[in-house]
């Protein structure tokens, strides 16, 4: 008995295939798809949840100094005349010292961030913005289900597919 799906593909052709539906189901909450690809990508999102569920909080706050560029009151660069060396007058943008307070991951959370990566692609938006999937695991989905012992997904069977009669299913986050 295998166990796994092959889905008629070679395993790298797999991988990209279920890590695709996987990044998609948590982008979007729930993905259309073939009954047999459902039921591979249910466990690998059950985990990556269980995952986040666990990790979740295990991060410490820590006051950083950052050297970052002044913003006047319309969000526009502060910028000032200075005069180089040769006499030439030059406009500089004016920076500002701050300190912030920073997150900064334990190294088991780090390690459970590295290993969803493993599961899921990165995503730009419609700006060209990278989004980043692991925070919304961490800060959207994670505390949806942190009461529940599993059981994050669910199949909803479909009719089948019109031209190849293949099972059609919805797979969403609960």
């Amino acid at each position: 008995m295998a166990g796994v799906r092959k889905l008629g593909r070679t395993t790298s052709h797999r991988k990209s295939l279920l890590n695709n539906i996987t990044t998609s189901l948590i982008l979007n909450g729930k993905v259309e798809t073939t009954l047999a690809k459902a039921k591979e990508v249910k466990p690998i999102i059950d985990s990556l949840v269980s995952l986040a569920i666990a990790e979740k909080d295990n991060f410490e706050v820590k006051e950083k100094t950052v050297s970052r560029v002044k913003l006047d009151k319309k969000g526009n660069k502060v910028t000032e005349e200075r005069t180089s060396k040769n006499g030439n007058k030059y406009k500089a943008v004016v920076r500002e010292v701050v300190k912030e307070q920073v997150n900064t991951d334990k190294p088991s959370k780090l390690a459970t961030r590295r290993k969803m990566f493993t599961k899921i692609n990165k995503v730009k938006d419609e700006k060209g913005k990278t989004i980043d999937l692991t925070e919304k695991l961490f800060n959207e989905i994670a505390p949806r289900y942190e009461a529940g012992k599993g059981g994050y997904t669910r199949i909803i069977k479909l009719v089948p597919r019109k031209g190849d009669g293949a099972e059609m299913a919805i797979i969403e986050l609960i």
